[in-house]
């Protein structure tokens, strides 16, 4: 955005920063209250005009139409919390609304405070130096909030499962050695059979096996013999199964819920599945973080820096400190992560399991894992702008860089070049040196 010979603040070097809003304010956003600084811009002087203004609505309603007096219908605020989102519920209608990283509006310590901070936002905003978030649409929105919730009570799920293991373990119950699933008939049968009963029987036990591990009874009441379980600890397993139940069965209804919300997007839902890994359950997810209308980003490298799998720039004397990824894209990444194991262990369709065998010789498990995820963004980026479903044969140019394309071709010339020689076809001083 720097401009020489703009009409302008001046910097050093005799540069000027290009007025982009001549009319803007910037918005320093708390819990109870937020600080407003209205920039006009007369002349080459900018004119401000702070106040002050409750988070309650009628007082952000108050604070909306004086933007509106004041003719000014650009903000930029920085993304506080989760503060920030009364305030563009209200404005969202009227106003066009810049809600930016906080890296980018950052001030100076030492010298900063509410005034302050919002004239600094309202200063960056109004010379076009601060790249707004993408903010989707209500409707995806209110569809993230229930994925969200989703995510967590898995993981709750999760958490509640391994506790339940662990509570038997502490009892010298090995069972989970034994069997495959803690949770399978067999194992529900017995851990039940435990808590329930006072002594431990082992033919009774035997006969609540099931189908294969009838084979293992033997070693199934070896591990469960000489256990020791108190009546607290019953108690506590069975409080830990409750709650497991009730988790279970709010997955269930959320899920019912999320059907229903689906309902517009099941055609981009259909799309997505022909993306191998993905499911229904995970094109839910990804369409409630990125939405389907990609005009948003720029491109697809764009989309896969905001996901956070791309690494971040951080050279200084020409050496790199860091090629990690950085930590952008905390539910979509983990999605992606998880769709991109389910797409190379894939057999129907190998194309992201060749891919990931060739990387992984190279550069290791993890980093062909992440490797897979963003090519399966950029695959989704294109579904989504071309509304074709996925097809591999198409995804050579796009996964490719054009360098490594150019290589390629050069590559397949060579070859095809000395398979003519040494056929006879061509002379080889019938071949150009270029």
């Amino acid at each position: 955005m720097i401009q020489s010979m703009s009409s302008s603040s001046n910097l050093k070097g005799g540069f000027a920063m290009k007025v982009v809003y001549p009319i803007c304010c910037g918005i320093d956003v708390h819990k109870t209250f937020l600080v407003a600084t209205i920039i006009t811009s007369k002349g080459l002087t900018p004119h401000y005009s702070k106040k002050r203004f409750s988070t309650f609505n009628n007082s952000i309603l108050q604070f909306k139409q004086w933007l509106l007096d004041n003719n000014c219908f650009d903000v930029c605020m920085e993304s506080t919390g989760k503060y920030w989102i009364p305030v563009y519920n209200l404005l969202e209608d009227t106003i066009r609304i810049t809600v930016a990283n906080p890296k980018w509006v950052k001030a100076v310590k030492g010298n900063k405070d509410d005034t302050k901070d919002s004239k600094w936002i309202g200063d960056l905003f109004r010379l076009g130096l601060v790249p707004g978030s993408y903010i989707p649409p209500k409707p995806i929105r209110i569809l993230r909030e229930y994925t969200r919730y989703r995510y967590k009570l898995v993981s709750c799920k999760s958490s509640e499962k391994n506790r339940f293991q662990n509570a038997f373990t502490v009892c010298n119950v090995a069972l989970d050695a034994v069997v495959s699933d803690m949770f399978g008939k067999s194992a529900y049968s017995i851990t039940d059979y435990l808590i329930s009963s006072d002594s431990f029987d082992p033919k009774h036990c035997s006969t609540l096996l099931k189908k294969s591990l009838k084979k293992k009874a033997d070693i199934v009441t070896e591990s469960i013999e000489g256990y020791q379980m108190t009546q607290e600890q019953k108690e506590r397993i069975l409080m830990i199964r409750s709650h497991l139940e009730f988790v279970q069965e709010s997955i269930s209804k959320l899920d019912e819920k999320l059907n229903e919300m689906v309902v517009p997007f099941e055609s981009a839902i259909s799309l997505l599945r022909t993306i191998p890994g993905i499911e229904r359950n995970s094109a839910i997810t990804i369409i409630s973080e990125i939405g389907t209308d990609m005009s948003q980003f720029a491109s697809s490298k764009r989309l896969c820096c905001w996901a956070g799998l791309t690494p971040g720039n951080n050279e200084s004397a020409g050496k790199k400190k860091s090629v990690r990824i950085t930590r952008a894209g905390v539910y979509l990444k983990p999605a992606l992560v998880q769709v991109a194991h389910a797409s190379v262990k894939s057999t129907k369709s190998p194309y992201y399991k060749n891919k990931y065998e060739r990387i992984y010789k190279r550069r290791g498990k993890k980093r062909a894992i992440i490797a897979i995820a963003r090519m399966i963004l950029t695959a989704i980026y294109n579904v989504f702008v071309t509304g074709e479903e996925w097809n591999p044969c198409d995804l050579f140019k796009i996964d490719m860089p054009q360098e490594l394309l150019d290589k390629q071709k050069q590559k397949a010339i060579k070859q095809a070049t000395k398979l003519l020689i040494s056929e006879g076809i061509i002379k080889s001083s019938d071949v150009s040196v270029a």
